[in-house]
């Protein structure tokens, strides 16, 4: 063994524990950061081709490794904002030049756009409702926008979907005089129930719904605009009905018959077509009955109160108690996540190592669960950290005393020709 070899050997040690150095500052500086994954130092020996006879001494080298699969302990807070994800994946945010980047620091709060901004001042994407139930782009970051949770404009949602669950008396007497398409102030009828809707400019549209038995087992369903009812009575309305279906029972079942429709279209005055969905009308020997109804719609109002459910959506909850999905946010997913490449502002990007990102929903093909109101804390332990920069600081000891010694056999070398 050369005493140059020695050295270089001991200067190799020293640079390598002034890495594992490195990565536990980094840990330790970081150890309060949001969603913050830790590094790990692995060291691999360095040989040299040995001769007979001797020995050639070679090194170790290193290699920082960020343990990005970590797992980071929930801490829940009081803002329905702050997101974490229990789970594998990373949310999808933008960086000021509009790129898509991967996170999971979810400490997101409302920017002066109502846009959801964490720390580091990266958006959050997602996908709105605005052209229906959205999907996931499975191979690319097409059709993500910057999440907006706050909105001071009024909105008016038109009445589309609605339910109504009703009883219809199978001993009710058979009307010798059925609900006319006409206007008849004559006109006879068994039941009536009536369902607030709301038209395209968020007004109230009272919907009256008439029943009446025209036949054993059948009973025929109208629909009129209350608006052009006679003040106090109803009939003569100004004009026809909306809509008219006829309803068939099976009298052993009191249920619908295949042959009866399950629901209703109705155009809504100044608004658009409400379906309206009687799947559970039954005809059972008691009283009339008319319960759960629901029909969606509101008048104008703003966001009061914003939701984050663990799928991923977001449901704006409106003054008058209605809610309506905003956005979902995805969830993305890489073949190798320890692979991917860290940068400033705790983000992650692709490697050739760590695969192409891939986007899906929360709680879907293996991604985790998104928990509003908790963030995901660092995965550096302190007493772990001090621990090894204990060790390491007595290794680079080590070795720097393997160099002073080569330091000092080389001054006798020289000192030998004196």
């Amino acid at each position: 063994m050369s005493v140059y070899g020695m050295m270089r050997t001991g200067v190799s040690g020293m640079e390598g524990q002034a890495n594992r150095l490195a990565a536990t500052a980094d840990n330790i500086a970081n150890s309060s950061t949001t969603g913050y994954k830790r590094y790990e130092t692995l060291f691999s020996t360095q040989v040299v081709n040995q001769s007979e006879g001797g020995y050639s001494s070679g090194g170790v080298t290193t290699t920082s490794r960020q343990l990005v699969s970590e797992q980071g302990v929930l801490s829940f807070t009081t803002s329905s904002s702050d997101l974490a994800i229990e789970g594998d994946g990373f949310f999808v945010v933008q960086d000021q030049n509009g790129v898509p980047q991967l996170t999971r620091a979810g400490s997101f709060v409302p920017n002066a756009d109502g846009e959801l901004v964490n720390a580091a001042g990266f958006k959050l994407l997602g996908y709105s409702y605005e052209n229906g139930e959205p999907a996931a782009v499975a191979n690319g970051f097409q059709g993500l926008v910057p999440v907006k949770v706050t909105q001071t404009e009024l909105i008016a949602v038109p009445s589309t979907l609605g339910k109504v669950t009703v009883n219809l008396d199978s001993d009710a007497a058979i009307s010798a005089a059925p609900t006319p398409a006409a206007n008849d102030p004559l006109t006879e009828f068994t039941n009536k129930t009536s369902l607030v809707s709301y038209d395209s400019l968020g007004s109230t549209v009272l919907l009256d719904v008439y029943y009446t038995k025209t036949a054993a087992n059948t009973w025929e369903v109208t629909v009129y605009d209350q608006s052009g009812a006679t003040t106090g009575t109803g009939f003569p309305y100004a004009s026809g009905p909306l809509t008219t279906d006829t309803l068939t029972f099976d009298p052993s079942t009191g249920q619908m018959n295949g042959a009866s429709p399950t629901s209703l279209s109705i155009p809504v005055p100044g608004g658009e077509t409400l379906e309206l969905d009687i799947t559970k009308t039954t005809q059972l020997a008691t009283g009339f009955l008319a319960s759960d109804a629901e029909v969606n719609g509101n008048i104008p109002s703003s966001i009061e109160l914003v939701q984050i459910g663990e799928d991923g959506r977001i449901l704006g909850a409106y003054a008058d108690g209605t809610t309506r999905d905003l956005f979902r946010v995805p969830i993305a997913s890489v073949v190798s996540p320890d692979q991917l490449r860290s940068k400033t502002g705790n983000i992650f990007t692709t490697t050739d190592l760590s695969g192409e990102v891939s986007l899906g929903f929360a709680n879907e093909g293996g991604n985790g669960k998104i928990v509003s109101g908790a963030l995901e804390n660092s995965t550096v332990d302190i007493a772990t950290e001090l621990t090894q920069m204990i060790e390491a600081q007595r290794n680079y000891t080590a070795n720097s005393k393997v160099f002073q010694t080569g330091s000092e056999l080389t001054e006798t070398v020289i000192n030998l020709k004196r």
